[in-house]
């Protein structure tokens, strides 16, 4: 499994739809950033701004991310 580090702050985590297929969702900010290591199979996408990974539980989760767009789409190559 192939790994990127990145630094990542705050996030939104989907736990899943309600009965009217909303998302059920839990915003998290945090004081400071940190990095981490993110298993390249469980990104599901990436933005400007955001990347958009896999979680534990079917859940999934936004991430912020510091680094610049085309830095991470360089580490995804």
């Amino acid at each position: 499994m192939k790994y990127i580090e990145l630094t990542l702050k705050n996030h939104t985590i989907v736990h899943g739809f309600d009965a009217r297929n909303q998302e059920i969702t839990e915003e998290v900010e945090v004081e400071k950033a940190s990095k981490k290591l993110v298993a390249v199979d469980r990104i599901l996408s990436v933005s400007e701004n955001f990347i958009l990974i896999e979680y534990a539980f079917d859940r999934i989760v936004y991430w912020e991310y510091m680094e610049e767009y085309d830095e991470v789409k360089q580490l995804l190559k």
